[in-house]
């Protein structure tokens, strides 16, 4: 039977979201009716929204990615196996939600006239979300919500072990490779996506492969 009980991070990540919308209803009427929603490159503003949307999106899309989160550990066929690892699975959904708190309040801090290299300012956050992915990757068990789920990893547990400790390795290289964003801003995204998507590539290459090889004897 599905436990519809909150979990303490649960809690917390519902404290975060309930601050976002409390943060933006207190500025709105100081926020610009035309905000800033998107940056380039550079770390400059080049995309707008209209206040009610720049200062209520992201808490919005978190109260669905809190639903996403509550129901994933209940309803997965092999909820028993996140059981198994469900304190590094709550940090990552903790640190997730940091991360989105964190971009709202850069983008209200910008919007209210404080402005700042918005590269600079997140690549700390996603090197420190990268690095947590890896620890996590470490220890996730076989199921079909969070890890690295391919065709492959999920038909052999073995295939699935050997594909996350090396990812485990890979995402954690991926975090301090998203470091580099601070010294070299205007190359920030580069460093944040490149190696995560060629990594990520090679890893779903890779369960192939082994998953091949294994069948061979």
């Amino acid at each position: 039977m599905i436990n519809m009980k909150l979990r303490k991070t649960e809690k917390t990540i519902l404290f975060l979201v309930l601050c976002s919308f409390v943060l933006g209803l207190g500025l709105y009427y100081f926020l610009p009716t035309r905000m800033a929603s998107h940056w380039n490159f550079e770390g400059q503003a080049d995309g707008y929204a209209n206040r009610f949307v720049g200062a209520f999106i992201l808490p919005i899309v978190s109260v669905g990615l809190l639903v996403l989160f509550f129901l994933i550990p209940r309803m997965d066929p092999k909820r028993e196996n996140i059981e198994k690892f469900i304190v590094y699975f709550d940090g990552l959904i903790a640190l997730i939600f940091l991360f989105l708190f964190y971009l709202y309040v850069l983008s209200i801090i910008w919007n209210l006239g404080y402005h700042f290299n918005m590269s600079r300012a997140i690549t700390p956050a996603f090197a420190i979300l990268f690095y947590y992915l890896g620890i996590l990757l470490s220890k996730a068990e076989m199921n079909w919500s969070v890890g690295i789920r391919t065709p492959w990893t999920l038909s052999d547990e073995g295939v699935w072990k050997r594909i996350h400790l090396l990812g485990s390795k890979l995402f954690k290289i991926s975090g301090f490779i998203a470091l580099l964003g601070v010294i070299f801003p205007y190359y920030a995204f580069l460093f944040i996506l490149v190696p995560v998507l060629i990594f990520s590539f090679y890893l779903v290459a890779y369960s192939y492969f082994l998953y091949r090889q294994k069948r061979k004897f």
